[in-house]
Protein backbone atom coordinates (compact mmCIF):
# COMPACT_ATOMS: atom_id res chain seq x y z
CA UNK A 1 0.00 0.00 0.00
CA UNK A 2 2.75 2.32 0.83
CA UNK A 3 4.86 4.47 -2.20
CA UNK A 4 8.10 5.48 -2.75
CA UNK A 5 9.15 7.42 -5.50
CA UNK A 6 11.53 5.43 -7.61
CA UNK A 7 13.98 8.91 -7.58
CA UNK A 8 17.19 6.83 -8.33
CA UNK A 9 15.86 4.99 -11.25
CA UNK A 10 14.25 7.92 -12.76
CA UNK A 11 17.17 10.18 -12.44
CA UNK A 12 19.20 7.23 -13.95
CA UNK A 13 16.90 6.79 -17.31
CA UNK A 14 16.63 10.78 -17.65
CA UNK A 15 20.65 10.19 -18.01
CA UNK A 16 21.12 7.68 -20.23
CA UNK A 17 17.70 6.84 -22.07
CA UNK A 18 16.49 10.23 -22.22
CA UNK A 19 20.26 11.92 -22.95
CA UNK A 20 19.62 14.78 -20.73
CA UNK A 21 23.64 15.36 -20.06
CA UNK A 22 24.32 15.24 -23.97
CA UNK A 23 21.33 17.78 -24.61
CA UNK A 24 22.48 20.31 -21.59
CA UNK A 25 26.15 19.98 -22.82
CA UNK A 26 24.73 20.91 -26.44
CA UNK A 27 22.74 24.22 -25.29
CA UNK A 28 19.51 22.35 -25.61
CA UNK A 29 18.62 22.77 -21.98
CA UNK A 30 20.37 26.51 -22.08
CA UNK A 31 21.54 27.16 -18.15
CA UNK A 32 19.79 23.98 -17.00
CA UNK A 33 22.19 21.54 -14.50
CA UNK A 34 22.21 18.25 -13.35
CA UNK A 35 22.10 19.22 -10.06
CA UNK A 36 18.57 21.45 -10.61
CA UNK A 37 17.10 18.20 -12.12
CA UNK A 38 18.22 16.28 -9.08
CA UNK A 39 16.88 18.60 -6.78
CA UNK A 40 13.47 18.68 -8.21
CA UNK A 41 12.99 15.48 -8.65
CA UNK A 42 14.14 14.79 -4.65
CA UNK A 43 11.60 17.87 -4.06
CA UNK A 44 8.56 16.01 -6.17
CA UNK A 45 9.27 12.44 -4.63
CA UNK A 46 8.99 14.59 -1.40
CA UNK A 47 5.77 15.83 -1.73
CA UNK A 48 4.34 12.73 -3.99
CA UNK A 49 5.31 10.30 -1.00
CA UNK A 50 3.86 12.55 1.74
CA UNK A 51 0.77 14.32 0.16
CA UNK A 52 -0.51 12.35 -3.01
CA UNK A 53 -0.04 9.11 -2.11
CA UNK A 54 -1.82 8.45 0.94
CA UNK A 55 -4.52 10.25 -0.64
CA UNK A 56 -4.98 7.15 -3.51
CA UNK A 57 -6.85 4.92 -1.49
CA UNK A 58 -9.23 7.44 -0.07
CA UNK A 59 -9.74 8.57 -3.50
CA UNK A 60 -10.42 5.23 -4.62
CA UNK A 61 -12.96 4.37 -1.86
CA UNK A 62 -14.46 7.77 -1.50
CA UNK A 63 -14.70 8.94 -5.27
CA UNK A 64 -15.78 12.23 -6.95
CA UNK A 65 -19.49 12.92 -5.75
CA UNK A 66 -21.96 14.58 -8.08
CA UNK A 67 -24.81 16.54 -6.30
CA UNK A 68 -27.43 19.55 -7.95
CA UNK A 69 -24.82 19.93 -10.92
CA UNK A 70 -21.89 20.08 -9.03
CA UNK A 71 -18.80 17.60 -8.21
CA UNK A 72 -17.43 17.40 -4.83
CA UNK A 73 -13.79 15.58 -4.27
CA UNK A 74 -12.31 13.38 -2.04
CA UNK A 75 -11.82 14.08 1.51
CA UNK A 76 -7.85 16.18 1.29
CA UNK A 77 -7.63 16.63 -2.32
CA UNK A 78 -8.87 19.92 -2.36
CA UNK A 79 -5.96 21.06 0.31
CA UNK A 80 -3.60 18.71 -1.35
CA UNK A 81 -4.35 19.90 -4.69
CA UNK A 82 -3.82 23.73 -3.27
CA UNK A 83 -0.69 23.12 -1.80
CA UNK A 84 0.80 21.22 -5.11
CA UNK A 85 -0.43 24.62 -7.59
CA UNK A 86 1.60 26.80 -4.49
CA UNK A 87 4.39 24.90 -4.97
CA UNK A 88 4.79 25.60 -8.89
CA UNK A 89 4.18 22.19 -9.88
CA UNK A 90 1.55 23.04 -12.27
CA UNK A 91 3.88 25.47 -14.36
CA UNK A 92 7.19 23.59 -14.14
CA UNK A 93 7.18 23.15 -17.90
CA UNK A 94 5.26 25.87 -18.63
CA UNK A 95 6.23 29.60 -20.84
CA UNK A 96 8.15 31.75 -18.28
CA UNK A 97 6.71 34.90 -20.20
CA UNK A 98 3.29 33.83 -18.13
CA UNK A 99 4.87 32.63 -14.91
CA UNK A 100 6.06 29.27 -15.69
CA UNK A 101 9.02 27.84 -15.03
CA UNK A 102 10.45 26.65 -18.50
CA UNK A 103 11.87 23.52 -17.71
CA UNK A 104 12.44 20.53 -20.15
CA UNK A 105 9.23 18.75 -21.06
CA UNK A 106 11.66 15.33 -20.23
CA UNK A 107 11.42 16.49 -16.68
CA UNK A 108 8.07 17.11 -16.16
CA UNK A 109 7.34 13.95 -17.77
CA UNK A 110 9.59 12.60 -15.27
CA UNK A 111 7.35 14.58 -12.35
CA UNK A 112 4.18 13.31 -14.32
CA UNK A 113 5.32 9.66 -13.65
CA UNK A 114 5.53 10.84 -9.95
CA UNK A 115 2.38 12.29 -9.71
CA UNK A 116 0.62 9.40 -11.24
CA UNK A 117 2.27 6.61 -9.14
CA UNK A 118 1.45 8.33 -6.42
CA UNK A 119 -2.10 8.76 -7.11
CA UNK A 120 -3.26 8.31 -10.84
CA UNK A 121 -6.61 10.19 -10.31
CA UNK A 122 -4.88 13.18 -8.92
CA UNK A 123 -2.33 13.48 -11.98
CA UNK A 124 -4.85 12.99 -14.63
CA UNK A 125 -6.39 17.03 -14.03
CA UNK A 126 -3.41 18.78 -14.20
CA UNK A 127 -1.94 17.25 -17.32
CA UNK A 128 -4.76 18.38 -19.11
CA UNK A 129 -4.29 21.64 -18.33
CA UNK A 130 -0.72 21.43 -18.74
CA UNK A 131 -1.74 20.00 -22.46
CA UNK A 132 -4.32 22.91 -22.55
CA UNK A 133 -1.50 25.77 -21.81
CA UNK A 134 0.95 24.24 -24.66
CA UNK A 135 -2.39 24.33 -27.20
CA UNK A 136 -2.72 27.98 -25.93
CA UNK A 137 0.16 28.98 -25.81
CA UNK A 138 0.98 27.79 -29.53
CA UNK A 139 -2.20 29.20 -31.41
CA UNK A 140 -3.81 31.49 -29.16
CA UNK A 141 -4.33 35.00 -29.44
CA UNK A 142 -2.31 37.50 -27.17
CA UNK A 143 -5.33 38.83 -25.47
CA UNK A 144 -6.21 35.29 -24.90
CA UNK A 145 -3.19 34.25 -23.43
CA UNK A 146 -2.84 37.31 -21.63
CA UNK A 147 -6.31 36.42 -19.54
CA UNK A 148 -5.94 32.94 -19.31
CA UNK A 149 -2.59 31.74 -19.32
CA UNK A 150 -1.37 32.91 -15.67
CA UNK A 151 -3.66 31.48 -14.49
CA UNK A 152 -3.57 28.00 -16.00
CA UNK A 153 0.27 28.08 -15.54
CA UNK A 154 -0.28 28.47 -12.25
CA UNK A 155 -2.91 26.23 -11.45
CA UNK A 156 -5.16 28.51 -10.13
CA UNK A 157 -7.50 27.25 -13.01
CA UNK A 158 -7.93 24.09 -14.19
CA UNK A 159 -8.47 22.97 -17.99
CA UNK A 160 -10.08 20.25 -20.10
CA UNK A 161 -10.12 18.84 -23.10
CA UNK A 162 -13.55 18.65 -25.08
CA UNK A 163 -13.51 16.23 -28.20
CA UNK A 164 -16.06 13.23 -27.48
CA UNK A 165 -19.38 12.62 -27.98
CA UNK A 166 -21.84 9.98 -28.26
CA UNK A 167 -21.77 9.42 -32.05
CA UNK A 168 -17.85 10.73 -32.57
CA UNK A 169 -15.55 8.76 -30.68
CA UNK A 170 -12.17 8.56 -32.61
CA UNK A 171 -14.24 9.56 -35.20
CA UNK A 172 -13.83 13.09 -34.48
CA UNK A 173 -15.10 14.78 -37.65
CA UNK A 174 -18.60 13.19 -36.59
CA UNK A 175 -18.63 15.87 -33.92
CA UNK A 176 -22.35 18.03 -33.71
CA UNK A 177 -21.17 20.67 -30.86
CA UNK A 178 -22.15 23.43 -32.87
CA UNK A 179 -20.50 27.45 -33.00
CA UNK A 180 -22.30 30.87 -33.76
CA UNK A 181 -20.21 34.26 -34.95
CA UNK A 182 -21.03 36.87 -32.44
CA UNK A 183 -20.72 40.87 -33.45
CA UNK A 184 -18.30 41.16 -30.43
CA UNK A 185 -15.97 38.84 -31.83
CA UNK A 186 -16.92 35.92 -29.39
CA UNK A 187 -18.90 32.50 -30.38
CA UNK A 188 -21.80 30.63 -28.80
CA UNK A 189 -21.41 27.15 -28.08
CA UNK A 190 -24.38 24.56 -27.94
CA UNK A 191 -24.15 20.97 -27.99
CA UNK A 192 -22.74 18.33 -25.36
CA UNK A 193 -19.70 16.03 -24.72
CA UNK A 194 -18.96 12.92 -23.02
CA UNK A 195 -16.39 11.40 -21.37
CA UNK A 196 -14.47 14.73 -20.15
CA UNK A 197 -11.80 14.31 -17.45
CA UNK A 198 -12.08 17.04 -14.22
CA UNK A 199 -14.98 18.74 -16.24
CA UNK A 200 -16.26 19.42 -12.92
CA UNK A 201 -15.23 19.72 -9.71
CA UNK A 202 -14.28 22.07 -6.46
CA UNK A 203 -10.91 22.11 -6.88
CA UNK A 204 -10.20 25.36 -8.53
CA UNK A 205 -12.86 28.66 -8.92
CA UNK A 206 -13.02 28.37 -12.23
CA UNK A 207 -12.20 25.77 -15.05
CA UNK A 208 -11.24 26.32 -18.89
CA UNK A 209 -12.81 24.12 -21.46
CA UNK A 210 -11.32 23.36 -24.62
CA UNK A 211 -14.05 23.01 -26.90
CA UNK A 212 -13.90 21.17 -30.43
CA UNK A 213 -17.12 22.34 -32.30
CA UNK A 214 -18.13 22.96 -35.81
CA UNK A 215 -19.33 26.17 -37.81
CA UNK A 216 -22.65 26.54 -39.40
CA UNK A 217 -21.12 27.12 -42.55
CA UNK A 218 -17.48 24.50 -42.40
CA UNK A 219 -16.65 21.66 -44.47
CA UNK A 220 -17.78 18.39 -43.59
CA UNK A 221 -15.65 15.72 -41.98
CA UNK A 222 -12.38 16.94 -39.82
CA UNK A 223 -11.62 19.34 -42.29
CA UNK A 224 -14.72 21.59 -41.04
CA UNK A 225 -13.91 21.45 -36.76
CA UNK A 226 -12.50 24.66 -35.22
CA UNK A 227 -11.40 24.72 -31.31
CA UNK A 228 -12.46 27.09 -29.10
CA UNK A 229 -11.72 28.00 -25.35
CA UNK A 230 -15.35 28.29 -23.19
CA UNK A 231 -14.78 29.21 -19.29
CA UNK A 232 -16.87 27.77 -16.83
CA UNK A 233 -16.86 31.43 -15.43
CA UNK A 234 -16.33 34.30 -17.58
CA UNK A 235 -13.69 36.70 -16.80
CA UNK A 236 -14.09 40.32 -16.62
CA UNK A 237 -11.93 43.10 -18.01
CA UNK A 238 -10.07 43.56 -15.03
CA UNK A 239 -9.67 39.64 -14.66
CA UNK A 240 -11.93 39.12 -11.66
CA UNK A 241 -14.61 36.23 -12.30
CA UNK A 242 -18.35 37.32 -13.98
CA UNK A 243 -20.89 35.44 -14.39
CA UNK A 244 -21.45 31.58 -14.66
CA UNK A 245 -21.25 30.70 -17.87
CA UNK A 246 -23.69 28.57 -19.95
CA UNK A 247 -21.88 25.35 -19.67
CA UNK A 248 -22.89 22.59 -17.27
CA UNK A 249 -22.10 18.87 -16.07
CA UNK A 250 -25.00 16.95 -16.73
CA UNK A 251 -24.07 13.63 -15.04
CA UNK A 252 -21.00 11.93 -14.03
CA UNK A 253 -19.60 8.17 -14.96
CA UNK A 254 -19.29 5.62 -12.31
CA UNK A 255 -16.43 3.79 -13.46
CA UNK A 256 -14.30 0.49 -13.51
CA UNK A 257 -11.10 2.85 -11.89
CA UNK A 258 -9.86 6.35 -11.60
CA UNK A 259 -12.80 6.61 -9.26
CA UNK A 260 -11.37 10.25 -7.57
CA UNK A 261 -11.36 11.39 -11.18
CA UNK A 262 -14.85 12.86 -12.36
CA UNK A 263 -15.44 11.87 -15.93
CA UNK A 264 -18.00 14.22 -16.79
CA UNK A 265 -21.43 14.36 -19.51
CA UNK A 266 -20.93 18.55 -20.54
CA UNK A 267 -23.73 20.39 -21.68
CA UNK A 268 -23.63 23.51 -23.44
CA UNK A 269 -26.66 25.10 -23.85
CA UNK A 270 -29.32 24.99 -21.59
CA UNK A 271 -29.54 29.21 -21.37
CA UNK A 272 -29.25 29.95 -24.74
CA UNK A 273 -25.71 28.96 -25.57
CA UNK A 274 -22.02 29.07 -23.98
CA UNK A 275 -19.86 31.74 -25.09
CA UNK A 276 -16.35 30.48 -26.26
CA UNK A 277 -13.13 32.17 -28.02
CA UNK A 278 -11.88 30.62 -31.09
CA UNK A 279 -8.32 29.13 -30.71
CA UNK A 280 -6.43 29.39 -34.12
CA UNK A 281 -7.90 29.51 -37.03
CA UNK A 282 -11.41 28.99 -37.94
CA UNK A 283 -11.92 25.21 -39.65
CA UNK A 284 -8.38 24.54 -38.49
CA UNK A 285 -9.06 23.03 -35.02
CA UNK A 286 -7.51 19.61 -35.08
CA UNK A 287 -4.38 21.03 -35.29
CA UNK A 288 -4.29 23.08 -32.23
CA UNK A 289 -5.93 20.37 -30.29
CA UNK A 290 -3.36 17.56 -31.41
CA UNK A 291 -0.75 20.28 -30.02
CA UNK A 292 -2.89 19.19 -26.84
CA UNK A 293 -3.37 15.46 -27.55
CA UNK A 294 0.52 14.78 -28.05
CA UNK A 295 1.16 16.09 -24.99
CA UNK A 296 -1.73 14.13 -23.62
CA UNK A 297 -0.82 11.17 -25.27
CA UNK A 298 2.91 10.90 -24.01
CA UNK A 299 1.41 11.60 -20.28
CA UNK A 300 -1.16 8.67 -20.55
CA UNK A 301 2.24 6.42 -21.39
CA UNK A 302 3.75 7.64 -18.28
CA UNK A 303 0.51 6.70 -16.49
CA UNK A 304 0.91 3.29 -17.64
CA UNK A 305 5.04 3.32 -16.62
CA UNK A 306 3.53 5.11 -13.12
CA UNK A 307 1.27 2.12 -12.37
CA UNK A 308 3.46 -0.71 -13.05
CA UNK A 309 6.04 0.92 -11.42
CA UNK A 310 3.54 1.14 -8.53
CA UNK A 311 2.69 -2.29 -8.76
CA UNK A 312 5.73 -3.48 -9.15
CA UNK A 313 6.78 -2.06 -5.80
CA UNK A 314 3.89 -3.34 -3.42
CA UNK A 315 4.03 -6.86 -5.29
CA UNK A 316 7.60 -6.51 -4.06
CA UNK A 317 7.38 -5.72 -0.76
CA UNK A 318 4.54 -8.62 -0.14
CA UNK A 319 6.61 -11.07 -1.85
CA UNK A 320 9.17 -10.65 0.50
CA UNK A 321 6.88 -10.89 3.59
CA UNK A 322 4.30 -13.80 2.33
CA UNK A 323 5.85 -16.85 3.60
CA UNK A 324 4.58 -20.20 1.60
CA UNK A 325 6.43 -23.39 0.62
CA UNK A 326 9.35 -25.09 0.41
CA UNK A 327 12.62 -23.61 -1.12
CA UNK A 328 16.11 -24.28 -1.20
CA UNK A 329 18.52 -23.22 1.27
CA UNK A 330 15.71 -21.89 3.36
CA UNK A 331 14.87 -23.17 6.84
CA UNK A 332 11.17 -23.72 7.11
CA UNK A 333 8.09 -21.89 5.19
CA UNK A 334 9.61 -19.52 2.74
CA UNK A 335 9.41 -16.36 1.45
CA UNK A 336 7.01 -16.77 -2.19
CA UNK A 337 9.97 -14.57 -3.79
CA UNK A 338 12.21 -17.63 -3.21
CA UNK A 339 10.12 -19.23 -5.64
CA UNK A 340 11.29 -19.07 -8.99
CA UNK A 341 7.66 -18.17 -11.33
CA UNK A 342 6.87 -15.63 -8.29
CA UNK A 343 10.49 -14.37 -8.82
CA UNK A 344 10.27 -14.71 -12.85
CA UNK A 345 6.95 -12.53 -12.65
CA UNK A 346 8.99 -9.60 -10.62
CA UNK A 347 11.35 -9.48 -12.84
CA UNK A 348 9.09 -9.17 -15.88
CA UNK A 349 7.27 -6.69 -13.68
CA UNK A 350 10.25 -4.41 -13.10
CA UNK A 351 11.79 -4.97 -16.68
CA UNK A 352 8.85 -4.32 -18.52
CA UNK A 353 8.14 -1.00 -16.13
CA UNK A 354 12.03 0.14 -16.94
CA UNK A 355 11.77 -0.62 -20.49
CA UNK A 356 8.42 1.34 -20.85
CA UNK A 357 10.03 4.87 -18.60
CA UNK A 358 13.01 4.71 -21.06
CA UNK A 359 10.52 4.84 -24.14
CA UNK A 360 8.47 7.79 -22.61
CA UNK A 361 11.37 9.45 -21.61
CA UNK A 362 13.21 8.95 -24.74
CA UNK A 363 10.24 11.17 -26.34
CA UNK A 364 9.61 13.52 -24.02
CA UNK A 365 13.42 14.35 -25.08
CA UNK A 366 12.66 14.18 -28.69
CA UNK A 367 9.69 16.75 -28.30
CA UNK A 368 12.23 18.92 -26.18
CA UNK A 369 14.50 19.41 -29.28
CA UNK A 370 11.61 19.74 -31.89
CA UNK A 371 11.19 23.40 -30.24
CA UNK A 372 15.10 23.37 -28.36
CA UNK A 373 17.10 22.01 -31.15
CA UNK A 374 19.97 25.21 -32.07
CA UNK A 375 19.20 23.88 -35.53
CA UNK A 376 16.27 23.85 -37.85
CA UNK A 377 17.91 20.41 -39.56
CA UNK A 378 17.99 19.32 -35.58
CA UNK A 379 14.92 20.11 -34.76
CA UNK A 380 13.02 18.58 -37.82
CA UNK A 381 15.15 15.55 -37.76
CA UNK A 382 13.41 15.50 -33.40
CA UNK A 383 10.13 16.24 -34.61
CA UNK A 384 10.20 13.32 -37.15
CA UNK A 385 11.53 10.94 -33.81
CA UNK A 386 9.26 12.39 -31.70
CA UNK A 387 6.35 11.63 -34.33
CA UNK A 388 7.87 8.11 -35.19
CA UNK A 389 8.03 7.05 -31.30
CA UNK A 390 5.12 8.94 -29.49
CA UNK A 391 2.05 6.13 -30.40
CA UNK A 392 4.73 3.71 -29.15
CA UNK A 393 5.37 5.43 -25.63
CA UNK A 394 1.56 5.66 -25.23
CA UNK A 395 0.54 2.37 -26.16
CA UNK A 396 3.37 0.27 -25.21
CA UNK A 397 3.37 1.63 -21.81
CA UNK A 398 -0.29 1.67 -21.48
CA UNK A 399 -0.11 -2.36 -22.39
CA UNK A 400 2.89 -2.77 -20.14
CA UNK A 401 0.54 -1.02 -17.15
CA UNK A 402 -2.27 -3.29 -17.53
CA UNK A 403 0.03 -6.30 -17.32
CA UNK A 404 2.45 -5.42 -14.89
CA UNK A 405 -0.60 -4.56 -12.73
CA UNK A 406 -2.59 -8.04 -13.78
CA UNK A 407 0.87 -9.50 -12.59
CA UNK A 408 0.81 -7.93 -9.22
CA UNK A 409 -2.75 -9.31 -8.83
CA UNK A 410 -1.25 -12.74 -9.61
CA UNK A 411 1.82 -12.62 -6.81
CA UNK A 412 -0.25 -11.01 -4.52
CA UNK A 413 -2.21 -14.33 -5.39
CA UNK A 414 -6.14 -14.56 -3.61
CA UNK A 415 -4.77 -11.67 -1.25
CA UNK A 416 -4.79 -9.61 -4.79
CA UNK A 417 -8.28 -10.32 -5.60
CA UNK A 418 -9.33 -8.22 -2.86
CA UNK A 419 -9.44 -4.35 -1.79
CA UNK A 420 -7.20 -3.90 1.14
CA UNK A 421 -4.21 -5.09 -0.51
CA UNK A 422 -4.13 -1.83 -3.07
CA UNK A 423 -3.16 -4.81 -6.02
CA UNK A 424 -6.89 -4.72 -6.96
CA UNK A 425 -6.57 -0.99 -7.45
CA UNK A 426 -3.49 -0.52 -9.45
CA UNK A 427 -5.07 -3.42 -12.17
CA UNK A 428 -8.53 -1.25 -12.13
CA UNK A 429 -6.71 2.07 -12.69
CA UNK A 430 -4.73 0.97 -15.35
CA UNK A 431 -7.18 -0.18 -17.74
CA UNK A 432 -8.29 2.85 -18.86
CA UNK A 433 -5.10 4.10 -20.37
CA UNK A 434 -5.35 1.56 -23.08
CA UNK A 435 -8.62 3.42 -24.12
CA UNK A 436 -8.34 7.22 -23.71
CA UNK A 437 -6.21 9.61 -25.99
CA UNK A 438 -6.45 7.55 -28.80
CA UNK A 439 -6.93 3.96 -28.11
CA UNK A 440 -3.80 1.25 -28.33
CA UNK A 441 -5.36 0.11 -31.67
CA UNK A 442 -5.39 3.56 -33.16
CA UNK A 443 -1.89 4.32 -32.11
CA UNK A 444 -0.70 1.55 -33.62
CA UNK A 445 -2.58 2.42 -37.35
CA UNK A 446 -1.30 6.10 -36.57
CA UNK A 447 2.15 4.28 -36.51
CA UNK A 448 2.09 2.19 -39.95
CA UNK A 449 -0.30 4.50 -41.85
CA UNK A 450 1.81 7.83 -40.75
CA UNK A 451 5.10 7.18 -39.30
CA UNK A 452 6.36 4.29 -41.33
CA UNK A 453 6.46 6.58 -44.34
CA UNK A 454 8.01 9.49 -43.14
CA UNK A 455 11.08 10.90 -44.79
CA UNK A 456 10.34 8.09 -47.37
CA UNK A 457 11.03 5.34 -44.65
CA UNK A 458 14.34 7.23 -43.64
CA UNK A 459 13.23 8.18 -39.98
CA UNK A 460 12.47 4.30 -39.03
CA UNK A 461 15.73 3.34 -40.52
CA UNK A 462 17.68 5.97 -38.66
CA UNK A 463 15.71 4.53 -35.62
CA UNK A 464 17.12 1.03 -36.32
CA UNK A 465 20.64 2.11 -37.15
CA UNK A 466 20.41 3.47 -33.41
CA UNK A 467 19.32 0.11 -31.98
CA UNK A 468 22.29 -1.60 -33.71
CA UNK A 469 24.29 0.59 -32.52
CA UNK A 470 23.59 -0.50 -29.19
CA UNK A 471 23.42 -4.13 -29.96
CA UNK A 472 26.92 -3.47 -31.40
CA UNK A 473 28.21 -2.17 -28.26
CA UNK A 474 27.01 -5.02 -26.03
CA UNK A 475 28.52 -7.54 -28.10
CA UNK A 476 31.74 -5.19 -28.11
CA UNK A 477 31.86 -5.20 -24.26
CA UNK A 478 32.34 -8.96 -24.01
CA UNK A 479 31.12 -9.54 -20.93
CA UNK A 480 29.88 -12.58 -19.88
CA UNK A 481 27.17 -11.33 -17.53
CA UNK A 482 24.80 -9.92 -20.98
CA UNK A 483 25.28 -13.91 -21.99
CA UNK A 484 22.58 -13.74 -25.53
CA UNK A 485 22.00 -9.95 -25.09
CA UNK A 486 22.98 -8.62 -28.10
CA UNK A 487 22.49 -11.60 -30.64
CA UNK A 488 18.81 -11.41 -29.38
CA UNK A 489 18.72 -7.94 -29.63
CA UNK A 490 19.86 -8.29 -33.15
CA UNK A 491 16.98 -10.40 -33.50
CA UNK A 492 14.30 -8.28 -32.80
CA UNK A 493 15.57 -5.22 -34.74
CA UNK A 494 15.65 -7.58 -37.96
CA UNK A 495 12.27 -8.50 -37.23
CA UNK A 496 11.05 -5.01 -36.81
CA UNK A 497 12.95 -4.18 -40.16
CA UNK A 498 11.64 -7.05 -42.11
CA UNK A 499 7.65 -6.53 -40.54
CA UNK A 500 8.51 -2.45 -41.39
CA UNK A 501 9.27 -3.76 -45.14
CA UNK A 502 6.51 -5.95 -45.74
CA UNK A 503 4.23 -3.36 -43.71
CA UNK A 504 5.16 -0.40 -46.31
CA UNK A 505 4.79 -3.04 -49.78
CA UNK A 506 1.22 -3.57 -47.49
CA UNK A 507 -0.31 -0.64 -47.26
CA UNK A 508 -0.30 -0.55 -51.66
CA UNK A 509 -1.23 -4.21 -51.67
CA UNK A 510 -3.10 -5.34 -49.23
CA UNK A 511 -4.33 -2.34 -46.82
CA UNK A 512 -6.27 -4.67 -44.54
CA UNK A 513 -3.86 -7.06 -44.13
CA UNK A 514 -1.41 -3.65 -42.68
CA UNK A 515 -4.38 -2.93 -40.56
CA UNK A 516 -4.74 -6.16 -39.23
CA UNK A 517 -0.80 -6.39 -38.03
CA UNK A 518 -0.34 -2.87 -36.66
CA UNK A 519 -0.81 -3.96 -33.50
CA UNK A 520 1.51 -6.70 -33.04
CA UNK A 521 4.01 -4.33 -34.93
CA UNK A 522 3.84 -1.96 -32.64
CA UNK A 523 4.45 -4.35 -30.11
CA UNK A 524 7.57 -5.85 -31.67
CA UNK A 525 8.97 -2.46 -32.05
CA UNK A 526 8.31 -1.54 -28.59
CA UNK A 527 10.04 -4.57 -27.87
CA UNK A 528 12.86 -3.48 -29.34
CA UNK A 529 13.48 -0.15 -28.07
CA UNK A 530 12.81 -0.78 -24.76
CA UNK A 531 15.78 -3.90 -25.13
CA UNK A 532 17.51 -1.83 -26.49
CA UNK A 533 16.93 0.86 -23.55
CA UNK A 534 17.82 -1.50 -20.71
CA UNK A 535 20.89 -2.80 -22.49
CA UNK A 536 21.88 1.36 -22.67
CA UNK A 537 21.85 1.65 -19.43
CA UNK A 538 23.36 -1.38 -18.15
CA UNK A 539 26.26 -0.03 -20.25
CA UNK A 540 26.33 3.09 -18.79
CA UNK A 541 26.17 1.47 -15.67
CA UNK A 542 29.35 -0.50 -16.17
CA UNK A 543 31.83 3.06 -17.84
CA UNK A 544 30.06 4.55 -14.26
CA UNK A 545 31.60 1.75 -12.39
CA UNK A 546 29.19 1.19 -9.98
CA UNK A 547 29.27 -2.85 -8.88
CA UNK A 548 25.88 -3.80 -7.65
CA UNK A 549 24.25 -1.63 -9.50
CA UNK A 550 25.71 -2.58 -12.80
CA UNK A 551 25.07 -6.03 -12.15
CA UNK A 552 21.47 -5.52 -11.63
CA UNK A 553 20.79 -3.46 -14.77
CA UNK A 554 23.43 -6.22 -16.55
CA UNK A 555 21.09 -9.07 -15.12
CA UNK A 556 17.46 -7.03 -16.32
CA UNK A 557 18.73 -6.17 -19.46
CA UNK A 558 19.80 -9.87 -20.46
CA UNK A 559 16.63 -11.29 -18.97
CA UNK A 560 14.32 -8.76 -21.03
CA UNK A 561 16.12 -9.66 -24.36
CA UNK A 562 16.15 -13.57 -23.09
CA UNK A 563 12.17 -13.86 -21.79
CA UNK A 564 10.52 -11.15 -23.66
CA UNK A 565 12.68 -9.81 -26.68
CA UNK A 566 12.78 -13.65 -28.02
CA UNK A 567 9.03 -12.87 -28.60
CA UNK A 568 9.87 -10.86 -31.71
CA UNK A 569 9.91 -13.19 -34.31
CA UNK A 570 6.54 -14.40 -33.78
CA UNK A 571 5.12 -10.71 -33.54
CA UNK A 572 7.09 -10.33 -36.91
CA UNK A 573 4.88 -13.64 -37.74
CA UNK A 574 1.71 -12.09 -36.70
CA UNK A 575 2.16 -9.11 -39.18
CA UNK A 576 3.46 -10.58 -42.10
CA UNK A 577 1.38 -13.55 -42.01
CA UNK A 578 -1.61 -13.61 -39.41
CA UNK A 579 -3.68 -10.68 -41.59
CA UNK A 580 -5.28 -13.34 -43.82
CA UNK A 581 -6.82 -15.05 -41.25
CA UNK A 582 -8.14 -12.44 -39.72
CA UNK A 583 -10.29 -11.37 -42.63
CA UNK A 584 -11.55 -14.68 -43.34
CA UNK A 585 -12.92 -15.32 -39.79
CA UNK A 586 -16.66 -14.85 -40.53
CA UNK A 587 -18.30 -13.61 -37.12
CA UNK A 588 -21.82 -14.73 -37.04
Amino acid sequence: MTFTAPIADIAFALRHSAGLPQAIACGVYGDLTEDVVDAVLEEAGRFADNVVAPLNVVGDKHGAVFKDGAVTMPPGWKEAYTAWAEAGWNGLAGPADFGGQGLPHAVNAACIEIWSAASMAFGLGPFLTMGGVEALAAHGSEDLKRIYLPKLISGEWMGTMQLTEPQAGSDVGALRTRAERNADGSYTITGSKIFITFGEHDLTDNIIHFVLARLSDAPPGNRGISLFLVPKMLVNADGTLGARNDARCHSIEHKLGIHASPTCTMVYGDGGGAKGWLIGEENRGLACMFTMMNNARLNVGLQGVAIAERATQGALAYARERKQGRAPGVEGSAPIIAHPDVKRMLITMRALTRAARAICYKTAAAIDATHRAPDEAGRKAASERAALITPIAKAFSTDIGTEVASLGVQVHGGMGFIEETGAAQHYRDARIAQIYEGTNGIQAIDLVTRKLPLGGGAVVRACLDELRETASAVAASNDPAFGHTAARLNDAIESVERATVWLRDALEKNPQGALAGATPYLRLFGTAIGGCALAQEALAAIRIGNGADSSDRTALARFFTENVAVQAQGLERTVTEGGDSVSEVALT
